[in-house]
């Protein structure tokens, strides 16, 4: 597995244009699935959070995982990003196995090959944007730059600003920056927008969206916003814990273009 080698994730000279849809059979798989299923057990009470998924992700492509409370997709996203195991089926990254891998495999996994963005922002107070960047610089094997992270998010003239100055728009692209500094290939995001109002959601969603375009990165999205679905390549609707619907956007449509 390359990133768990510690090799870097080459980005490509000329990214193709991702306002339009790029034929997933041209575009490497990076995570497939089959019957995903993930049941959990509280005494003699069972809970089934996914129930039989089976799909892919492909190279450079922005899918958003639509679904309500309950639906699966916090589940999915954290068996993809080797945060969980599913209770049966397999899943497998470049055609390697993650539900295989034991959990120094999987910190490596998670370490080399995944940036997660969550709800919030897990900045560490006493420490500059630039500083909370670098914990994660520090221990990659081939990282950005702190500040060329920063400013891929828009925040080059605030990278030596404690979180408490910040903004929580602001405190949330330092996160993604800190995700992205290690050049993940995988980009997971949960509700990044969930703690936030419209417009600072706007900004935010703005920072994912060039990260995508401009490196590259697999980027999964999830929310019950049914707006965002429109700034997709691929939309999956989820409910109990199944995919019932999946539609592709001929063009995906500028941030600042949906109707929230």
């Amino acid at each position: 597995m390359r990133c768990r080698m510690g090799h870097r994730v080459r980005v490509q000279e000329t990214m193709p244009d991702r306002t339009k849809p790029q034929p997933q059979q041209q575009q490497p798989l990076v995570f497939e699935a089959h019957d995903l299923r993930k049941v959990y057990r509280t005494g003699e009470v069972e809970v089934v959070a996914l129930n039989g998924v089976d799909v892919g992700f492909y190279k450079g492509e922005l899918v958003v995982l639509l679904g309500p409370s309950g639906s699966g997709k916090s589940t999915l996203l954290n068996i993809l990003g080797g945060l969980d195991l599913p209770s049966s089926g397999t899943l497998q990254y470049r055609g390697w196995d993650l539900t295989q891998a034991d959990e120094r495999v999987l910190t490596q996994f998670r370490r080399n090959c995944v940036g997660f963005v969550f709800q919030f922002y897990n900045l560490i107070p006493s420490l500059t944007a630039r500083e909370n960047v670098a914990l994660i610089t520090e221990v990659a094997p081939d990282p950005m730059k702190p500040e060329e992270a920063l400013e891929l998010v828009g925040l080059g003239a605030r990278m030596d600003h404690f979180p408490s100055q910040l903004s929580g728009g602001e405190q949330q692209r330092v996160a993604i920056a800190r995700a992205i500094a290690k050049r993940p290939e995988v980009l997971l995001c949960d509700e990044p927008t969930g703690a936030l109002d419209v417009n600072t959601g706007i900004t935010v969603l703005e920072a994912v969206e060039r990260i995508n375009r401009e490196v590259g990165t697999l980027t999964v999205i999830i929310t019950h916003n049914a707006a965002m679905a429109e700034m997709a390549d691929r939309v999956l609707h989820l409910s109990d814990g199944q995919i019932v619907k999946e539609r592709h956007n001929d063009v995906r449509q500028p941030v600042r273009d949906l109707v929230w």
